[in-house]
């Protein structure tokens, strides 16, 4: 059977600036090679720490106790830090949440772009450009050379983000994680940026993890999902049977509340408090492989 790309094994994980509250609950997942999959949930979810152990950007505040992450077989917590540092970035890259905090102010585009391309593939400047006009071409940024030559204030949102895509996707990574990369934008945009994730994901054959809050974000470009509450796994599998056909009541209630594009006069269903509290019943108790679809 073939290796996942990445496989979490019970990982779990506390806030020591909350006394050692759990944020991760023994969670369990795989990613196979080329496959996009989403991580769901709530504010406090644990989506985004599961993101930042990949990343190995945990803060020191939060300790994880338990459980491992491998990437090809190698436990990135237990790996020392050189090693790390060679992977992340090269192998294992990052579309953040807000492209104007992410880049640098004060470097034009074409330094951010090409730094990269010269520190960790060997290539020339002539050659690091070349290959950046290439990616903002791929973005389908319609004028790359005055992007290169602009500052990243002068540049829209969706632009920005748009680079940002192209700089994740620059090293050939194994695995991007997209952290709610289409947040600060407005849904045309957002609309825009997740038809070009998927499109460079599958140009590149590139796995993606996909943070998000959106079942609808999902549903358009996950081939599974990983539905989280209070850090624990509530539901996880192929994005169209866990839609389709949602074990957990949690996840029944959250398609209910969304807004339905066929009934546009439909009002929102909000999710039963009898859901929350069968949900803080369940926290304290091991994950249930019967919520995991085939």
């Amino acid at each position: 059977m073939t290796t996942p790309l990445v496989s979490i094994t019970g990982l779990s994980a506390v806030s020591l600036r909350e006394g050692g509250s759990p944020i991760l609950r023994d969670v369990s997942l795989t990613l196979q090679r080329g496959e996009v999959r989403g991580l769901v949930g709530e504010s406090g979810a644990g989506k985004s720490t599961i993101a930042k152990a990949l990343l190995g950007i945990l803060p020191r505040t939060v300790k994880v106790t338990a459980g491992e992450i491998r990437f090809e077989g190698r436990d990135l917590l237990t790996m020392p830090e050189r090693e790390l540092r060679a992977i992340m970035g090269s192998e294992i890259a990052l579309i953040p949440q807000d492209p104007q905090t992410a880049l640098n102010p004060g470097r034009r585009i074409e330094a951010q772009l090409t730094d990269g391309l010269r520190l960790r593939r060997g290539m020339n400047a002539r050659d690091a450009r070349e290959r950046a006009l290439q990616l903002l071409e791929e973005v389908h940024i319609r004028d790359p050379e005055r992007v290169l030559r602009a500052y990243p204030h002068e540049l829209s949102g969706g632009m920005r983000q748009r680079v940002m895509i192209a700089a994740a996707f620059s090293l050939e990574p194994k695995l991007v994680v997209a952290d709610e990369p289409t947040t600060a934008l407005d849904v045309t945009v957002q609309k825009q940026i997740l038809r070009l994730i998927r499109g460079m994901q599958e140009a590149h054959g590139t796995a993606v993890i996909f943070v998000t809050h959106d079942l609808g974000v999902v549903a358009k470009i996950c081939d599974s999902v990983t539905l989280l509450y209070g850090g624990k796994v509530i539901e996880q599998g192929p994005t169209a049977s866990v839609l389709a056909a949602p074990r957990h009541a949690y996840t029944r209630a959250l398609i209910a509340a969304g807004p339905r594009y066929d009934r546009p006069d439909a009002g929102l269903e909000p999710v039963p408090q009898s859901v929350f509290d069968q949900l803080q019943a369940e926290l304290a108790q091991p994950f249930s492989s019967e919520m995991s679809h085939g």
